[in-house]
């Protein structure tokens, strides 16, 4: 089976390190500072659809200042903040892996952050195609990320599984007609993730070896 997995919240508890930036940044450009949990329903998506979720009314000219400063106050912090993947993850992909199934990544985050994330985690030789914001024309959720992929191996959606802890990820799967499974432990409640149409939850990532055989 191909899986597309989502990676933050999923497969890396990213959440401290996404928050803290979120909230320098609004420090640093004169913002009120947000909560954890308004910054934490932003997760999974592009940066600057997250800041406007967040700002709606933010001068779209001051937008590229706020992505520039935020890249450089998470590379900033991110070594002092270091993400780490969620209890048995490691142990999980590689059993997927060794059992024949195709692992991928589709995320929001930046190709450089996001390979490097996977090299220093080191799962990044268990996956076959990582797929970063760059890379699609319209990201999750958008159903791009799972279609672009779908191609790339010639698999038919019957045969691929999205695998992620936000509602975005699911719609995204859901909309390129492949199977749902969300993910309790990330940034999202089963319930959220039930209401946004998952196929199934699981509350850790090593009961996906049930579901996918």
């Amino acid at each position: 089976m191909l899986l597309i997995f989502d990676f933050d919240g999923t497969l890396a508890d990213t959440r401290e390190l996404i928050v803290e930036t979120n909230q320098e940044v609004m420090r640093r450009m004169g913002y009120p500072v947000k909560g954890e949990e308004e910054i934490c329903a932003t997760i999974g998506l592009p940066l600057v659809e997250g800041i406007l979720q967040m700002f709606p009314d933010i001068p779209r000219e001051s937008i590229p200042d706020w992505v520039t400063m935020y890249r450089a106050v998470f590379e900033d912090l991110r070594h002092r903040i270091v993400p780490s993947l969620f209890p048995e993850v490691s142990e999980t992909l590689v059993k997927l892996h060794s059992d024949g199934h195709v692992l991928t990544v589709a995320s929001s985050r930046k190709n450089a952050s996001l390979n490097g994330f996977l090299q220093d985690m080191g799962v990044a030789p268990l996956f076959s195609y990582v797929l970063g914001v760059e890379d699609v024309a319209r990201p999750k959720p958008h159903p791009d990320p799972v279609l672009k992929t779908l191609e790339a191996f010639g698999c038919p959606s019957s045969d691929a599984m999205v695998i992620g802890d936000m509602p975005v990820d699911i719609r995204m799967g859901a909309g390129a007609g492949v199977r749902t499974c969300g993910v309790s432990y990330g940034n999202a409640s089963r319930e959220i993730l039930l209401t946004a149409g998952a196929d199934c939850v699981i509350d850790s990532l090593p009961e996906l070896l049930a579901i996918v055989g």
